[in-house]
């Protein structure tokens, strides 16, 4: 299970908060690539901390239990990078503006910047803040845990709304990857608005229709 020896290794404490940071929704073809930030308290891992793990691990209705605890419990961000963006700059980097985004949403709420933000992957984004990287952080690092379960089920939910924009695609159940059904859907329907066509499904039924 993730703990907080990382981020204790870095420093966190009252005086230099390191926050985790994840993301959600780089493999979709629709919908924004959403981040999330999660500072957790210094001291004793809290009871309410019980069970997070990395989100991809954990059943739906356990992600959406822990998350209403972490936003009750510990200040947060939310950082959300659109399919325009995706489309205009690539995948990776709007979900490095998705994460800046997350961040400075954070500082918002705690009244300055983290001291250093600690980002699950190899890639560093570039941030207000220092950035330390943590290879399969989500599985590693409680705060990036906590991070990506915000990141999910906001993202969940955000997919959920489209989907009733656009039946027919099944965003309620596959939150716009790549599935059989999706794919098909595609074809049938067409590409929507919110489809990535920077995305080799969706441009490739795009040139059809030209």
């Amino acid at each position: 299970m993730p703990d907080l020896s990382h981020e204790y290794r870095l420093g966190h404490g009252p005086d230099f908060p390191v926050c985790g940071v994840d993301e959600a929704g780089r493999g979709p073809l629709a919908g924004p690539v959403v981040a999330g930030a999660v500072l957790l308290p210094p001291g004793a891992i809290p009871a309410w901390c019980d069970g997070i793990n990395d989100s991809k691990k954990v059943k739906q209705a356990q992600r959406e239990a822990m998350f209403t605890r972490i936003i009750a419990h510990s200040p947060y961000g939310v950082g959300v990078a659109s399919v325009e963006e995706i489309d205009a700059v690539n995948i990776l980097q709007a979900t490095f503006l998705a994460m800046a985004r997350a961040v400075d949403d954070l500082a918002t709420k705690i009244g300055r910047l983290p001291s250093l933000a600690l980002v699950d992957g190899n890639r560093p984004p570039k941030l207000r803040c220092r950035v330390e990287t943590l290879v399969e952080g989500d599985a590693l690092s409680l705060s990036i845990a906590a991070a990506s379960i915000v990141a999910k089920v906001t993202r969940d939910k955000i997919m959920g709304q489209l989907a009733v924009q656009y039946p027919g695609y099944g965003w309620e159940r596959n939150q716009g990857y790549g599935t059989a059904a999706h794919l098909a859907a595609i074809k049938k329907l067409g590409p929507t608005p919110h489809h990535r066509r920077s995305f080799a499904p969706v441009s490739e039924q795009l040139s059809l229709t030209l």
